[in-house]
């Protein structure tokens, strides 16, 4: 029967595997406000949302969503390009066929 050896490896704190590995704000200053900005921008709109103030909420919500469109054209992250591409589709469609019904 073999043993395996068992080694310990101490982290050093920047090594810490339960940090998040999006950008800091000091790495990436335009990326970071930009999320937060869009996040923010989501988060009222799904309140206008809930109160049924249509169509501004479909304005805020391709604002937030076109944000993370680019933040993550710039972090590269496919899925969220998929997701946020769509969303603004949807959304431009929206606000198109509100437009057109004059």
């Amino acid at each position: 029967m073999t043993e395996e050896k068992v080694e310990i490896v101490e982290l050093k704190e920047y090594e810490n595997v339960s940090k998040t590995s999006t950008p800091l704000k000091f790495q990436q200053p335009f990326v970071w406000y930009m999320k937060w900005a869009s996040s923010i921008v989501l988060i009222i709109a799904m309140v206008m949302t809930t109160n049924n103030m249509y169509p501004y909420n479909m304005y805020l919500q391709c604002i937030g969503v076109a944000g993370w469109l680019v933040v993550s054209v710039i972090w590269n992250d496919r899925a969220l390009i998929i997701v946020n591409a769509v969303a603004v589709a949807i959304f431009l469609n929206g606000i198109f066929q509100y437009l057109a019904k004059g």
